[in-house]
């Protein structure tokens, strides 16, 4: 769930260079929206508030910028982030805003090189944060981080909710008497009772919500919406994101893709295949005197036949593991210059040698059963 910015349409001048916007007033997304929707709708199995805001991280004259952002312990379990070092901060930590964070793996890259990070200072923007845990690495799909709106943790430092709230920004409190040259709107039920506010008045800036079964996605959403909108005065001021929508679309792609990979695959071990057979039957061709004089001495056609099924077998074999290993250094060079996810399961290699070995066996059957069915007399008189 994310807020919805109003652009300034609509925004008339009140004459004394304020903008005034003639709309309903709104608390926009609140951690009291995060407790109602966790308390009332059952097929909610837990909810993690977020809040971020751009910093500039400095340690002993280092210094860049970096995304600070405020979530709660069970945010970690929700997105399967695990610490390398320390730990996640507690629930108690978080209630109770303490100055503590985890940093991405790029972060303590930079700060700390080789040094440990644990138990260390970074100041950020002007408050001091103490590290008390470095997140593993984190390999994704950049397009699906993209489509739902996800922060790569590698780049990223996170603290505890309230501790954002507290020390660093809480735009449910920001009014025009705090920030006078902000470029406030003015939200009220009436005209009589004005409520200055700024564009952003949203105390949150994402609330990511867990549904106990899938099939309750949909159903849950609408409920969320409902009561959203009821909280919120009926102004529709934010935007639920379904994942299951996205992640269809994706499936769809990545099927398309799978296709075409299998189609030029095919292809592959067809010309591959034939490859195969060619070399075969001109080793058959090469040694027609060597087949004769086996046949002569005894040499049954099964023997001939499985001397040259082994040989195509091998040839074919030779090429699956110069194939696998060639996979395997892409897939690395791949997921560490472009930082997506790639996978090799023992499975996918397993049955990369099986086709290996059965492509030697379909291609190499034809030579193999002509070299057997040769005449014993006819090789040995070939030139």
């Amino acid at each position: 769930i994310t807020p919805v910015i109003e652009e300034d349409e609509g925004v008339e001048s009140d004459g004394s260079g304020t903008d005034v916007l003639k709309q309903k007033y709104s608390p926009g997304l609140s951690m009291k929206d995060v407790q109602a929707i966790q308390n009332v709708i059952p097929t909610v199995q837990n909810v993690s508030p977020e809040v971020s805001k751009d910093v500039r991280i400095i340690r002993k004259g280092k210094s860049f910028g970096a995304t600070l952002i405020g979530v709660t312990p069970v945010y970690f379990d929700l997105f399967m982030l695990d610490v390398s070092e320390g730990e996640i901060f507690s629930n108690i930590q978080n209630e109770t805003g303490l100055n503590v964070c985890i940093i991405g793996e790029e972060i303590n890259a930079k700060l700390f090189s080789k040094e440990n990070a644990i138990g260390n200072y970074i100041k950020c923007g002007k408050v001091w944060l103490k590290v008390i845990g470095v997140l593993e690495k984190r390999q994704s799909a950049a397009m699906s981080d993209d489509a739902l709106r996800l922060n790569n943790s590698n780049e990223c430092v996170y603290i505890p909710t309230k501790t954002m709230l507290l020390r660093f920004v809480n735009r449910s409190l920001i009014t025009s008497k705090n920030f006078p040259d902000a470029g406030f709107s003015f939200f009220s039920d009436s005209d009589e009772e004005e409520k200055p506010r700024v564009k952003n008045y949203n105390q949150l800036d994402k609330i990511i919500v867990q549904v106990d079964e899938t099939e309750h996605l949909q159903a849950t959403s609408e409920l969320i919406s409902r009561m959203l909108l009821r909280r919120h005065l009926d102004v529709e001021d934010f935007e639920i994101t379904v994942p299951e929508l996205l992640l269809k679309q994706q499936q769809n792609t990545k099927d398309i893709f799978n296709i075409v990979l299998v189609a030029i695959a095919s292809i592959s071990l067809l010309v591959g295949g034939i490859g195969i057979m060619n070399i075969m039957l001109a080793s058959v061709m090469e040694r027609i005197k060597e087949i004769g004089t086996r046949l002569a001495i005894g040499a049954t056609k099964k023997d001939i036949i499985v001397q040259f099924l082994a040989e195509s077998t091998i040839i074919s074999l030779s090429g699956g593991i110069i194939g696998v290993i060639l996979g395997i250094l892409l897939s690395y060079m791949i997921s560490h210059f472009q930082g997506i996810l790639t996978i090799i399961t023992f499975s996918s290699v397993f049955v990369s040698f099986i086709i290996s070995v059965a492509v030697g066996i379909i291609f190499g059957f034809v030579p193999a059963k002509r070299a057997a069915e040769r005449d014993p007399v006819e090789s040995l008189r070939y030139e």
